[in-house]
């Protein structure tokens, strides 16, 4: 069965003096990749959190976000006092120096350089632990999505290489009929040939069946069957991700469905090859999203 790389999962959980909310997205990419959105005090865990994500999510583009909202004695910025002081210091020598009036000293003071900063605080050990904890279960929660997404997807690409499949078998009745028809146009092409010139026989001979091989798709029929049977076996095994290994074997599966269609010399043919063409490749959209 496979697991889609679409997946949401969202958590909302107290911590000390906050509210946490975490939301983890992830849609299909070639590689392992994060783009993340957390608050400064949860910088220093960082690392920490992308190798959380990485071992949970394995593959996938991943956008998380963590909101953390304060309340209680949180304190969201700092003040520096002592600089305050120095700056009102230097605003009131220069007042009197310049006999200039004071107007709005405190909104001056707001706007210096370095008054006002955010707060350095980081959350303690305790609270990443349960924040850590929280972000294993929402993405616990992603990958439950992910496997829902991924029954519809198996379902979906299954039909597909069936219908691949049943079409190869039905090319056989058209096949037989494909081949009287060049062995009688060469038949015609041959006897004109002999009666106007000299020949080698044994020559000729040797380039007619060369010519009656060159269209025969008995091997591609029989290899583009054994890819359906294999893809159908990797499809129901039980593993993590597969999504990279079935994609090389869609590319085998359309080779021989491409050498059929090159080989065919028939328009019937042509007709199921086109059919086939237009099942393989909604099936390599469909894996492009396959984990």
């Amino acid at each position: 069965m496979l697991q889609s790389m679409t997946g949401y999962g969202r958590s909302e959980f107290n911590v000390s003096d906050y509210t946490c909310v975490i939301e983890i997205r992830s849609l299909n990419g070639k590689q392992f990749e994060v783009n993340s959105k957390i608050p400064q005090i949860l910088k220093l865990y960082e690392i920490e959190l992308r190798t959380i994500l990485q071992q949970k999510l394995l593959r996938g583009s991943v956008d998380v976000t963590i909101f953390l909202k304060q309340h209680g004695l949180a304190k969201p910025i700092t003040v520096n006092m002592e600089l305050a002081k120095y700056y009102y210091h230097a605003m009131e020598e220069i007042s009197k120096e310049l006999n200039l009036e004071k107007k709005d000293t405190l909104a001056t003071l707001m706007r210096m350089p370095d008054i006002v900063s955010a707060s350095n605080e980081t959350v303690s050990e305790a609270d990443w632990n349960i924040i850590k904890e929280q972000l294993e279960l929402t993405c616990d929660q992603l990958n439950q999505h992910r496997t829902q997404e991924g029954v519809m997807l198996t379902t979906q690409i299954r039909s597909n290489i069936d219908r691949i499949k049943a079409t190869c078998l039905s090319v056989e009745p058209f096949e037989k009929n494909r081949l009287v028809r060049i062995r009688e146009k060469l038949t015609v092409a041959i006897n004109e040939f002999v009666q106007s010139t000299n020949t080698d026989k044994n020559r000729l001979e040797q380039e007619i069946i060369y010519y009656i091989e060159k269209f025969d798709i008995t091997e591609e029929k029989s290899r583009l069957t054994h890819h359906c049977d294999y893809f159908i076996q990797l499809l129901t095994e039980d593993a993590e991700t597969k999504g990279k290994k079935l994609g090389f074997l869609l590319q085998e599966i359309g080779r021989e469905i491409n050498t059929m269609g090159s080989k065919a010399n028939d328009a019937d043919i042509q007709k199921l090859v086109v059919s086939m063409k237009d099942d393989l490749e909604q099936a390599k959209e469909q894996l492009l999203n396959a984990l």
